[in-house]
């Protein structure tokens, strides 16, 4: 673990400043940051870009400054523009935090004495005056050797590699996707279902360790479609307006693989569906096209009754694959599907 402690911190002057250091913290790899003085509203707006962007960098503020570098149970590294190249040095500290966790140690105003006769290491980015901001991110970067770019963060918001302009693909959260159904004249009939759906994807996620915040924009938006057609195209209709829209792909598959328990390139030819995949692959996928299997109009209803609603339709082969997704899923949840549904039926009771 790598934590990073701020001091000499001034909420009414650095706030602006403090955050740019908590925010290279997170980007290039730590994953706490400790700041002296207690600032709420600088706690508050390095969590919303953890929520929003996802990872698990956490921050707290008014801390005992000294008493914490000096506890602490790991290597101590300060920098300073007095300290050794880090080029110098970078070597000796990653062969000295094998199995141990790293402090870092940036100042705002003069840094104290005492925090350079702590330190293992009082390390320079050139012995210059500078922004600690850059000596932070240059710091981490040598220390990672680049690789802490290649990370991969998971959350509401994910930004897109372009050559040109920006983009920002997200996971809406409750709110936002009853706001885009109810955007696109979603009836009531639409609503109800997908709120049962919903209801049930959630609870199957639970068991099965899924990521919820998928599950939930998933489920309630998997017949966003429907507002254009009710046929078996819906699926793909769904997944064209998310995008447009600029949501997260993770959602868009989701909606797009959603009917039954996927469809084989045959038999999306013959419907005369563009030609996708519309396989189940992730777990969330899983999850929502099975929950939507399960629920008739507003109603939960079990697997027999919808294998033989297939069965009815001459749809054996799908009813075999829901049948198996059926069984996988329940084997990943330790508890059949079906005992899951009534579980839900009580509740909504």
């Amino acid at each position: 673990m790598i934590t990073v402690i701020r001091i000499g911190h001034r909420p009414f002057r650095d706030k602006r400043i403090t955050t740019h250091v908590a925010l290279v913290s997170r980007a290039f790899g730590a994953d706490r940051i400790l700041v002296d003085e207690k600032d709420e509203t600088l706690e508050s707006t390095v969590n919303r870009v953890t929520e929003n962007f996802g990872g698990n960098f956490s921050i707290k503020t008014g801390i005992n400054w000294k008493k914490e570098f000096k506890d602490f149970n790991g290597v101590k590294v300060n920098l300073s523009m007095y300290g050794i190249n880090v080029d110098d040095r970078i070597g000796a500290i990653r062969e000295s935090v094998k199995g141990k966790d790293v402090i870092i140690l940036v100042g705002a105003e003069k840094v104290p004495i005492d925090a350079y006769n702590i330190a293992d290491y009082n390390i320079a980015i050139a012995n210059q005056p500078h922004s600690e901001v850059s000596a932070l991110a240059i710091f981490l970067d040598r220390f990672y050797e680049g690789k802490e770019l290649e990370k991969k963060y998971e959350g509401k918001m994910n930004v897109i590699p372009m050559d040109n302009g920006k983009m920002v693909k997200f996971i809406p959260d409750e709110q936002q996707c009853m706001k885009l159904l109810y955007g696109e004249k979603a009836d009531e009939r639409i609503i109800e279902h997908v709120t049962t759906v919903y209801k049930l994807a959630m609870a199957i996620g639970k068991y099965a360790g899924a990521n919820m915040e998928l599950i939930r924009a998933g489920a309630l938006l998997h017949d966003i479609g429907r507002t254009k057609t009710n046929g078996i195209g819906h699926a793909v209709a769904g997944a064209d307006i998310l995008r447009e829209k600029n949501i997260d792909e993770a959602i868009v598959r989701i909606v797009e693989k959603h009917t039954g328990a996927g469809i084989l390139p045959d038999e999306a030819k013959k419907l005369g569906l563009p030609d996708r995949n519309y396989i189940q692959e992730t777990l969330e996928e899983k999850i929502v096209a099975q929950a939507d299997n399960l629920v008739s109009g507003k109603k939960i209803v079990t697997l027999s009754d919808t294998v033989n609603s297939y069965h009815l339709k001459g749809l054996d082969e799908p009813a075999e694959r829901i049948k198996k997704l059926h069984m996988e899923l329940s084997s990943i949840c330790g508890k059949d599907l079906d005992i899951i549904g009534k579980e839900v039926i009580m509740e909504m009771n």
